[in-house]
């Protein structure tokens, strides 16, 4: 099997490589990773300037590729033949921080795995429920176990096409998770802010912040179940047609739309 490894947090960040690490025991490793944090930056593809990449040693030793793209962008360059083989799997992770609900828009993590889904290739993100401002290392080792664990699931059962998941992880020992629990998109409770602030030449800026989200923990949800101590794996696709609208749209009254001509509008002139 054939693995491509990337990330939202940086081709040096541990859980990155403890993933890598964990995959080359059950296939071939690729990396394509971006050279910076970005996460929260969402489902990118960058169109306006060239794209850069570089070989980049790991802490074990190993080498993979750091680009200046996004994580989907990374995605896109090895699939599209950067890195000249067929790839069976797209992982991403191993994020610091669990990506829930609505998360999955904003995850850089996430959308990697879309991406790989968007060229029909499966694609599996994986997160940790580690909490904010954790003041010691992170140990990614069982986080990497259920990786594996989840992958090696993957390759005995496949995935129907068009579909990733998404794996959120309990910050606790292995022999406190619950076990594994097949969820649905919970309810995620942001509570951002503006700050408005001034620079030193007094000319205004703003910085999006506020507390950390929470979430509601209905039954069934990631949410719920990752705070009662389970791996949460929710299925996603791309399709987010609301289908139950399709018919209340359809029902509406369509006037026909009125004849006019086109209307020119003047070039600037210097």
């Amino acid at each position: 099997m054939n693995i491509l490894v990337t990330n939202d947090d940086g081709i040096t960040a541990p859980g990155l490589l403890a993933l890598a690490q964990k995959m080359r025991t059950i296939g071939e490793v690729s990396i394509l990773a971006p050279d910076r944090n970005w996460s929260g930056g969402g489902h990118v593809k960058t169109l306006d300037r060239p794209l850069r990449i570089k070989e980049v040693q790991l802490a074990d030793g190993s080498f993979g590729y750091a680009s200046d793209g996004a994580p989907s962008d990374c995605v896109a360059l090895a699939l599209l033949g950067f890195i000249e083989k067929k790839f069976d799997l797209v992982v991403s992770g191993i994020n610091p921080m669990p990506n829930l609900g609505h998360d999955v828009t904003y995850s850089g993590t996430v959308t990697a795995a879309m991406e790989a889904v968007i060229w029909g290739i499966p694609g599996i993100a994986f997160s940790l429920d580690s909490k904010e401002n954790h003041l010691s290392l992170i140990n990614y080792e069982t986080a990497a176990q259920v990786a594996g664990m989840v992958v090696q699931n993957f390759a005995e059962h496949k995935l129907p096409r068009g579909i990733l998941l998404n794996v959120n992880i309990p910050f606790l020992r292995s022999n406190k998770i619950k076990g594994f629990h097949a969820t649905r998109l919970g309810l995620r409770v942001y509570r951002d802010r503006l700050d408005k602030r001034l620079d030193p030449r007094g000319r205004p800026y703003y910085w999006i912040g506020g507390d950390s989200p929470t979430g509601i923990p209905e039954e069934d949800t990631d949410v719920g179940a990752l705070s009662e101590g389970y791996v949460t794996i929710t299925p996603l696709h791309l399709d987010m047609t609301a289908y139950p609208a399709l018919q209340q749209l359809n029902r509406w009254s369509w006037a026909p739309v009125a004849e006019s001509s086109p209307q020119v509008i003047p070039q600037y002139q210097r």
